[in-house]
């Protein structure tokens, strides 16, 4: 495994256990400035909107876990499949279970670090 694969492995883990945590701060500093997310029947939104919907979900509980489906390099590029499986549970609400693949592109920015750039979220609601 290249350095750059463990890299980008440990940019998944770390999105997920500071989702976990509530870390906001953390999971943005993962993406780049001009990050786009795409979810459906949605428009496409940026860093800043996703940063207000996370302020947003204060209080909520996050638990699930990723899954690297396939993980390929090209240049300061990558793209990586992932299953995702979590569940989010509001501070007065039901908890919603949602599973499904994301399909997310990584950029190698200046300063050697690896960010999400792009992310395709198909999670569907699951019984």
């Amino acid at each position: 495994m290249s350095d750059d694969e463990r890299a980008i492995r440990q940019v998944v883990e770390t999105w997920m256990v500071a989702s976990k945590r509530g870390d906001t701060a953390t999971v943005l500093d993962l993406m780049t400035d001009d990050a786009i997310f795409m979810v459906p029947g949605q428009e496409p939104f940026g860093k800043a909107a996703f940063a207000a919907a996370s302020k947003g979900m204060e209080g909520t509980k996050l638990d699930g876990k990723s899954e690297i489906v396939e993980l390929k390099i090209l240049g300061d590029w990558a793209f990586v499949r992932n299953h995702i499986d979590i569940a989010v549970t509001p501070p007065n609400g039901s908890t919603v279970h949602r599973a499904g693949y994301t399909l997310t592109l990584l950029h190698k920015e200046a300063d050697g670090q690896w960010r999400l750039a792009r992310d395709a979220n198909l999670l569907s609601v699951r019984n």
